[in-house]
This record gives C-alpha cells, structure tokens and sequence, in this order.
C-alpha cells in the first residue's frame, strides 16, 4: 500500500474515533482536532458516509450510526 493511502485510511480511522468518542460533532470541531483543511475533512466524512458509519443529522454536524465496526491497530 502507498504511503499516502495509509497515511488516508489513518485519518479516518482517528476521525471516526473522535466522532464516536465526542457524539454529535461539527465539522469545524475536525478541522480544528485534526489541523487539516475543511475540503480534506469532507472527502473523509465521504468515505466514512458512504461505509455508512457516520451520518449528518443537520448540515455540518456529524454523529457515527449503529453499525458495528471491528477496530484493528
């Protein structure tokens, strides 16, 4: 695997992580915790959207589903 693509799927581990950890989060609050830039921060909430892992209940605010994850080092 690239190093970029790690690197990625790193990041949106720790993104999933903050937003299971902290509830209802806004999508200032990543862009703040992760020091990345708001484009960045919603090509990642995509991805984990379209895993079906997380979902915005109202514009900019983001909170992960039920679905079971089997989290792996």
């Amino acid at each position: 695997m690239k190093p970029s693509t790690n690197r990625m799927l790193t990041r949106i581990k720790s993104i999933y992580i903050y937003i299971k950890n902290n509830g209802t989060v806004t999508t200032q609050d990543l862009v703040d915790e992760f020091s990345i830039t708001p484009r960045t921060i919603q090509r990642d909430l995509n991805v984990l959207a379209y895993n079906d892992l997380v979902e915005s209940p109202c514009r900019g605010q983001w909170t992960t589903t039920e679905k079971k994850v089997k989290m792996t080092s």
